[in-house]
């Protein structure tokens, strides 16, 4: 019944952009802290950002910093992530996840996850 469903992803050059959404059915979104993580082959899953309930906290990686932006519209039950200056090594698979919790943490202790979007950067 609950379902997050990324979109986005693609195929960017160096210093490009993409922008990436994950939609949210089945529950409201202004319960729920949410993350974005993503893996890379033979790489361990890694937080990049999260955002509070309310979106009054947020929280980057050191290494997205500066370059990724999260932000949600509860409205619309999505989440988003604005990726500039891409790099090689943000190259990965992307995921959002839900927690049922005002709070947001950069560790996978989330409830409900999305199936993943793919993201290269390469030239």
């Amino acid at each position: 019944q609950l379902q997050l469903v990324e979109s986005g992803g693609g195929l960017v050059q160096p210093g490009g952009s993409l922008r990436l959404s994950c939609a949210a059915s089945g529950f409201t979104l202004d319960y729920y802290a949410w993350g974005w993580f993503r893996q890379a082959p033979g790489k361990e899953r890694e937080g990049v950002s999260c955002i509070s309930n309310s979106g009054g906290y947020t929280n980057y990686a050191d290494s997205v910093k500066g370059r990724f932006t999260i932000s949600r519209d509860n409205a619309k039950n999505t989440v988003y992530l604005q990726m500039n200056s891409l790099k090689p090594e943000d190259t990965a698979v992307y995921y959002c996840a839900a927690a049922y919790s005002r709070r947001c943490i950069m560790a996978p202790n989330y409830d409900y996850w999305g199936q993943g979007t793919q993201v290269t950067v390469s030239s």
